[in-house]
């Protein structure tokens, strides 16, 4: 069986596990904390990110190589269009979640919340930043307004059809709904659209992750949230 090397709060481990439950594939799992350059870990992949997924003909590392894998394996659950103007268009809100949610938003949360609890001192370890959260914060709010913008006019984040661009999305608001930092009263529609994505099976893990010392948010594993 596959293995699938990961961190709980990693969003773009969590994409990958996503994936994973839609397409009904069984791999191991195996927690990995890239900042420790665990040397195993470096000889799978060196740049020393998170996910790789290693099978009996080698690893693949880095979320995009893995994604493109899976869906070309198949599995029960297709997640992008065939091709076309569909397939761009879901390749661009993959890409906006990935990129510049991850850069303007998330990293600028978790890592400061959760990454740097767990580093040492010498490596970027300490307590949170909070003008640096802030920042994300007031960031968030703009990636909210253009999450419902969307929203306003389709079903789903890329179109008609439920893709990874969903999957990837939620992945990244996942992490900071871990940390209790959206406020989806403020955001309807976005918040109609989690509850469905928080609904599927395949989310079901993600809502059993518990950090050591830093719990979820009392509303992390509600459903009617």
């Amino acid at each position: 069986m596959a293995t699938l090397f990961h961190h709980p709060l990693c969003p773009f481990s969590r994409k990958i596990r996503l994936m994973l439950g839609e397409k009904k594939f069984s791999v191991d799992y195996v927690e990995e904390r890239p900042w420790e350059r665990r040397l195993d870990f470096l000889m799978l992949n060196p740049s020393g990110e998170v996910p790789v997924l290693e099978g009996e003909s080698g690893a693949i590392a880095g979320h995009y190589p893995i994604a493109e894998w899976l869906e070309e394996k198949g599995g029960a659950t297709p997640l992008m269009p065939s091709g076309g103007l569909e397939r761009a268009e879901l390749r661009r809100i993959v890409a906006w979640f990935d990129d510049k949610f991850h850069k303007e938003v998330g990293q600028l949360i978790t890592y400061e919340k959760i990454d740097r609890r767990f580093m040492r001192k010498e490596n970027g370890g300490g307590t949170p930043d909070i003008e640096t959260v802030r920042v994300g914060i007031s960031n968030l709010k703009i990636h909210m307004e253009y999450i419902s913008y969307l929203l306003e006019q389709r079903d789903w984040l890329a179109g008609s059809q439920f893709g990874l661009a969903d999957l990837t999305a939620a992945a990244h608001l996942s992490c900071l709904d871990y940390t209790g930092d959206i406020y989806w009263q403020d955001w309807a529609i976005a918040r109609e659209w989690y509850a469905r994505l928080k609904s599927r099976p395949s989310f079901r893990p993600l809502l059993a992750d518990n950090i050591a010392g830093m719990p979820p948010a009392t509303h992390y594993t509600n459903l009617d949230f």
